[in-house]
């Protein structure tokens, strides 16, 4: 296990299971297909674990790391590596990614091997933007992982699917391709003063970049990333792709594809261009949007008639919340965002599955046609009682956590800001308590509610791990954030020591800071300097 653990073939492997579980799908039978992707995303969970509890705690630098030439004229190579941060978004696919395949069992009856196949597609495309250290392997990742999701909400989704498919699309690629320009500028740049061609992170975090340039570059991969988030006002696709996507795509746009937003942010957005970050402009006008969002979402929910859409508007609030505590720059607000991150990828992922299980068997989602359901259901009754508790951020939750540190550290930086945004808790509470209360405690009227079966074996198994880490988190949430602390504070230092324009022209100061070369001869990547070189 050392030996596995101790090198980047562990990460090598995350990335090409999946792959080779598609094309067993692809391969199978039909009936075959849905046990395939399944024992693939299991095995896949199976060898990321360790990964939690072999990981190095109290230091910055990426682990399992590699660099290898891949296109060598351009200076593209397959590098690829994991800090304190990227590890909770690789456990967080790898745990959600099964319990999403072995939630459509029941769910998905046409074009099975399609179907798996693009969620095992979707997986490594998800995974390897989480671990990509090179900058154009990480937009072809980012890219890999919105064809599947485009099939699985037009192929797979309810009546507007393909218009919500469409609208997700293009969304997302209009973003994507302003990012791919400012990219290519960035190589343009570090070519121009180095005489060498490179698209990896470490060599171009060394680019000095003038401010005015900085921000245009910041703007054209912030809008690629909020709109992943996605970010008022840019989020118009998403209640239309959580509604009409099936249930599956429904958890996983909500528990990881969401992430990728705040993640290209804190990994690459401000890193790369620190000045812009860090510039009152940009902070003023990040943290604004993120609060109008908690505000705004919270009042667009609370009048839903419709149980799915209601926890769909829910994201832009809690993603609200993350952009607020990221953008405080503080250790409190940044370790707050990525737990939180961890936690709504949870709690509204299990929203979607308990929403998807009444639905197989009513046919609706209207929160009106049920009522009493706890009468009927109790296992049911019991599971959502508990999920929405943890996302209106109850003590003992896992949401508790994740929104105090958040709050504690937007008071740290603008109180006044921090004061509205706790208004977002009291207006989570007026609209996922109404709604659970109409759902299972109202009088038992429909003569349909009453013949409904409580949760069966299979899905009972499903919402177990996430009970359980709602519970765990919010109790014993220290493990999570030992292994976060030292990459946030690298990333907050390294930020904060460039962001004069006078230290960023002439870029960071690597010191003794050298490439270290593996012991096979690979390139790997640079270990942080504690004076601020290098961070994550």
């Amino acid at each position: 296990m050392e030996a596995l653990y101790g090198s980047h073939w562990i990460l090598t492997l995350l990335l090409a299971i999946p792959l080779v579980g598609a094309v067993a799908c692809v391969a199978g039978g039909e009936g075959r297909a849905r046990w395939t992707a399944l024992l693939t995303t299991l095995l896949v969970l199976a060898l990321s674990l360790p990964l939690f509890w072999t990981f190095r705690i109290g230091t910055a630098e990426f682990q399992n790391a590699v660099s290898l030439p891949w296109i060598e004229r351009w200076g593209i190579r397959y590098a690829i590596g994991m800090d304190g941060i990227s590890l909770l978004m690789i456990l967080l696919t790898t745990v959600i990614m099964p319990i999403s395949i072995a939630g459509s069992f029941s769910y998905i009856k046409t074009k099975e091997r399609a179907f798996y196949a693009s969620m095992l597609v979707l997986m490594t495309g998800m995974l390897g933007v989480f671990v990509a250290l090179d900058l154009f392997l990480f937009y072809v990742f980012w890219e890999i992982m919105l064809i599947p999701m485009y099939l699985i909400i037009g192929i797979w989704g309810g009546k507007r699917r393909i218009y919500s498919a469409v609208k997700f699309f293009l969304f997302t690629a209009a973003g994507s391709l302003l990012m791919l320009v400012a990219i290519v500028v960035l190589v343009y740049l570090h070519q121009q003063q180095t005489g060498v061609s490179s698209f990896v992170y470490a060599d171009l975090i060394q680019t000095s970049i003038a401010p005015g340039l900085q921000l245009l570059l910041f703007a054209a991969f912030g809008l690629a990333f909020a709109i992943k988030v996605p970010l008022f006002p840019f989020h118009t696709w998403l209640p239309d792709a959580h509604v009409e996507a099936p249930t599956a795509g429904s958890v996983i746009l909500a528990g990881i594809l969401l992430k990728m937003g705040v993640y290209g942010f804190l990994r690459f957005a401000m890193p790369l261009f620190p000045v812009a970050a860090t510039s009152l402009p940009v902070i003023g006008t990040i943290v604004l949007l993120g609060l109008v969002g908690i505000i705004y979402a919270a009042w667009v929910a609370a009048v839903q008639p419709d149980a799915k859409k209601l926890i769909a508007y829910t994201s832009v609030a809690h993603l609200g919340f993350v952009m607020v505590g990221l953008f405080a720059l503080n250790s409190q607000g940044v370790s707050g965002a990525i737990l939180q991150m961890v936690n709504h990828g949870i709690s509204t992922g299990a929203l979607f599955l308990l929403v998807g299980m009444i639905y197989e068997r009513r046919h609706t989602r209207l929160i009106a046609d049920f009522g009493g359901l706890a009468k009927v259901m109790p296992f049911f009754a019991f599971a959502l009682t508990v999920v929405a508790l943890s996302s209106i951020g109850l003590p003992g939750t896992n949401g508790f956590v994740g929104e105090f540190l958040i709050l504690v550290g937007a008071f740290q930086r603008y109180p006044l800001v921090a004061v509205l945004a706790t208004t977002g808790v009291v207006f989570a509470a007026a609209y996922m308590l109404p709604m659970v209360q109409r759902i299972i405690l109202n009088p038992l009227t429909q003569e349909e509610n009453r013949e409904l079966d409580d949760l069966n074996a299979r899905e009972r198994w499903i919402l177990w791990p996430l009970l359980a880490l709602i519970l765990l988190i919010g109790v014993f949430p220290q493990p999570f954030l030992d292994r976060m602390s030292a990459s946030v504070d690298g990333l907050i230092e390294n930020v904060q020591t460039r962001r004069l324009p006078s230290q960023a022209s002439r870029g960071p100061d690597l010191g003794a800071n050298e490439l270290r070369l593996a012991p096979t001869g690979e390139r790997a990547i640079p270990e942080p300097d504690p004076d601020g070189g290098v961070g994550p």
